[in-house]
Order: C-alpha cells, then structure tokens, then sequence
C-alpha cells in the first residue's frame, strides 16, 4: 500500500471560504449567507487547524475576529496577523513556531497557546497586558529568566510550562510562586499558599532589589508615555515642535555657515533678539492649532452623534414595520396552509406577494428618507469644517509671513554688519582678534554677501518647508475625512438596499415553494 503525504500549504482564499462555510449557519440561513456572499470581515470565529498549512496568509480582512485555531499545522513563523486587533483567543499549538513574534498588534488578546513548538525564549510579548492564559508547555525554554519577563503581566492567571527543561530546575515551582505572585494556577495545578510562602522568604532579597527597579523602570516608562502623549496630541494638531525656539533653533541647525556667521561684532545680540521674537509667533500657531484642533474634534464628533441618531432612528422604524409585517405574514401563512383549493391559494400568494412589494417600498421609502437626512447632515458638516479649517490656514499663513519678515530683517542686519566688517578687516581697523572661522568669510564683498544670502535662503526655506508641511497635512486630513466618510455612507446604502432586496426574496422564495 502507497501513500504521499500532503504538500506543505498556504491559507488561500479557497481554503478560507471553504472554512467559513463549514463553520457558519446551515440550512436557510446558511443559503442566505452563501447568497449575499461571505464577508471576511464579518465573522467572528475561524478554525484552520488540521490543514498542513505553512504559512499564514491572506487574514489581513478579518478585522472582526475574535477566536482563531491555527493548532496542529505545519507554521513555522508568526506572520500575518496585524490587522487581527480584536482577537481575544488564538491557538497555536503543535506547529514549527521557533520565535515568537507579530503579535504586538494583538492588545486584546487574553488566551494564548503556543503549546508543543520549538520556542527557547517568552519574548516579544510586551503589548499584550490583557494575556490571562499563556500556554507554553512542550517547548525548548530552559532559562528561569523566562519567568522574569513574564512579571509584567499583571492580568495572568494561568501558566502552563509543563514539558520544557525549565521545569527539571530544583526550585522550578517555588521560583515562579515567588516571582508571579499574582498567578493562580502554573501547569493545569493550582499555586497553594506553602508554594508561596517558601518562594517569598527564598528569594526574599531578590525580589525587593527587583520592585525597586521595577519601580523606577515604570517610572521612567510614565513619563515616556506622558510625553508621548502630549507629542502625538500636538501631531494630531499639526503644531508639533512649534511650541518653543524649536523652528529657530532648526533654521541655524541646517545652515553651514550659521557658526561662522554668528562670530561677527554684535550677532549675538542681534540672534538674541531675532529669537526672542520669533518664539512668540510659533508658540501663537502652536496654540491656535491646540485650539483648533479641540474645536474640530468637537464638530467631528457632534457630526457623527448625530448621523448614529438618525440611523438609529431609521433603523427603528424599520424594525417595528419588520415586525408588523412578520407577524402578518406569519398568520397568513399559517391560514394558507389549511387552504385545499389550488385557486384560493394562488389567489392568496398573489396578494401576498403584492403584500411583499408594498413592503418593500415602505422600507425602500424610509431608506431614502435617510439618506437624505443624512446627506444634509453631511452638507453642514462638510461647510462647517471647511470654514474652520480655511480661517485657521489663513491665520497660520498670517503668522508664517511674520516670521518670514523678521528673517529678512535680519538678513538685513546681518547683511550691514558684515560689510562693516569686511570693510573694517580691509583698512587694517579691526582691533580685536578675527577668529580664523570667520576670516574664512571675510575675503572679499562676494564671498560675505553669498555666505550672507545663502544663509538667508536656508533659514526662508525652513520657514516655507514648515508651513507647507502643516497646511499640506490639514487639508489632507479634512479631504480623507470627508472621502472616507462619504464613502462608508455609499457603503452603508448599498448594504442596507441588498438586505432589503434579499429579505424580499427570501419571502417570495418562501412563497412560491407553498405551490411546489
């Protein structure tokens, strides 16, 4: 007898729908599902176990799911699961699986199992603080460092290592009792008090130099996270480093021959006060896009309650005429069946089928009503934010000029004293020192006046880069908002208008097979 094992494979879209059929709803409503189509982003639960899969691909639309089996294929990475953000369940087990990895998306994600792998190290976990469950037993970790890392969970509560060369450590149990004080159960047993009690008085040192570096670490890791709080706020503002002499500081930054430049008689008085005005300016942009932003936040939000209300409201009235007609149609099915007279009964299904369309209208009506409703919902968002976004470019564009005028009136000033410099080097009447940076310069009129000008056009360019940069982001910002929301609402329409059409038919369908 001869056999051939299956070829290694990769999760295609055969392989997927295949999957959804087998695991979705049967019967009626299964047909309707097969129907309308399956929509990868609406489900919920996938199992693709047992199928010798190699490589995880093509899940990126399944952004619904929640509980996925990978366990007993053939995977040798973690991959493919980025766009995964809501699932809470993932298996997999008895696979090839050497690091652990692409997992940091999955911050919902409470159940793990990696059971039966050939993972050494628990790494690259570090975003996932909801983990209640992590299976990792029959793998290769052999290191008690491993248990360490695992203390930054503060939501696990069971442990499985059972099978790994860790375990065969004299103090394995009493080590972990120790170090995850808050774990409730460590391979399928549950942690008794003696356990612990004996690991804490053990590694009673240990563990109190570990809080108080912890300590501090979580301290450090605060702070970092406030700051970059407060950063992504100012992005999301389009203000971002505006908030100082941070554009100053950057326009000197680039410049070649700012050092050289600032060695001349007076410049540093004269930087001084160049930057003590335009600091002001930048801290005004920067607070009127805080501003800004907090008003566009309000009017986005305001926009979409009140879209969620009107489709709420719609969605309402078309449940309460579903259920009318469900229950007439409910009865009249019910007399239809005890009618014997071939006639009476198609006479019968005619009206209901009438009924149907006349019902179909009504929901078709009330659909329109709302998108109506909703397009001048839209109408008055799309105006109000487009003023608040035109009268805040305009201002910005305000201040930016400012900003380019103090440039050019130091370019000026810089400018005079640099040929009074020069000239003063060339009739021998300087009395204090040149420093050989600044000689380099002071050769001729052409080379001060380009080392002048060029400098002048490094600091314009900065000013412009800057204002480009945040009045290309905005109005990217405001057009992409206002495209993706007009096309979730087509979306939206087009949906609704198939359930309707298929719930139609469904009850034509229904009606017809009373004849068959």
């Amino acid at each position: 007898m001869s056999w051939k094992q299956d070829e290694p494979k990769v999760i295609d879209d055969e392989m997927l729908q295949q999957a959804i059929v087998e695991q979705g709803p049967q019967g009626q409503a299964g047909k309707i599902a097969k129907k309308e189509g399956i929509q990868y982003e609406e489900v919920f639960q996938l199992r693709l176990d047992f199928r010798n899969i190699l490589k995880i691909y093509h899940l990126w639309h399944f952004t619904s799911l929640t509980k996925l089996q990978l366990n007993n294929n053939v995977i040798e990475r973690i991959e493919g699961l980025e766009n995964l953000t809501n699932l809470i369940w993932l298996d997999l087990s008895f696979n090839n699986i050497d690091v652990i990895e692409g997992l940091d998306s999955l911050v919902k994600l409470q159940d793990l199992s990696l059971f039966n792998n050939r993972i050494s190290v628990i790494e690259n976990l570090d975003t996932l603080q909801n983990l209640h469950i992590l299976s990792i037993g029959n793998n290769a970790i052999a290191q008690l460092d491993n248990v360490l890392y695992l203390r930054k969970f503060k939501n696990l509560r069971t442990l499985n290592l059972a099978g790994n060369p860790i375990c065969d450590e004299e103090n394995f149990k009493i080590f972990v009792a120790a170090f995850l004080p808050d774990l409730v159960y460590l391979d399928y047993r549950l942690l008794d008090e003696q356990t612990r009690e004996t690991g804490l008085v053990k590694y009673h040192f240990a563990l109190e130099d570990m809080k108080q570096n912890e300590s501090q670490e979580q301290k450090a890791i605060e702070a970092q996270k406030i700051s970059n709080e407060e950063l992504q706020l100012h992005k999301d503002a389009f203000v971002e480093f505006l908030n100082g002499a941070q554009l100053f500081d950057s326009m000197f930054a680039e410049d070649p021959d700012a050092e050289k430049l600032a060695l001349l008689p007076g410049m540093e008085a004269l930087l001084e006060i160049f930057k003590s005005k335009m600091e002001p300016l930048c801290v005004q942009i920067f607070d009127a896009g805080l501003a800004q932003l907090a008003g566009r936040t309000a009017e986005v939000d305001s926009f979409f309650t009140c879209s969620h209300e009107a489709v709420a409201e719609s969605q309402r009235k078309a449940a309460q005429t579903l259920a009318d007609f469900e229950n007439s149609r409910r009865q009249k099915t019910v007399e239809m069946q005890q009618i014997a007279d071939t006639k009476l009964l198609e006479a019968h299904i005619t009206s209901c089928h009438e009924q149907a369309d006349q019902f179909s209208e009504t929901l078709m009506s009330l659909e329109l009503q709302l998108v109506d409703q909703l397009e001048d919902i839209f109408k008055d968002f799309e105006r109000n934010i487009s003023d608040m976004v035109g009268g805040f470019i305009e201002y910005v564009q305000g201040i930016f000029a400012l900003c380019r005028n103090l440039e050019n009136q130091h370019h000026e000033q810089q400018l005079e004293i640099a040929l009074e410099t020069l000239e003063k080097v060339v009739k021998n009447e300087i009395e204090e020192e040149i420093p050989d940076d600044l000689a380099m310069l002071l050769v001729d009129k052409d080379t001060v006046t380009n080392a002048v000008n060029a400098s002048h056009d490094t600091h314009l360019l900065k000013i412009d880069n800057r204002e480009d940069e945040l009045l290309t982001r905005i109005k990217s910002w405001m057009s992409g908002l206002l495209k993706s929301i007009h096309n979730n609402e087509v979306e939206r329409n087009r949906k609704r208008i198939s359930e309707i059409r298929n719930y139609i038919s469904f009850v034509k369908n229904e009606l017809e097979d009373m004849t068959s």
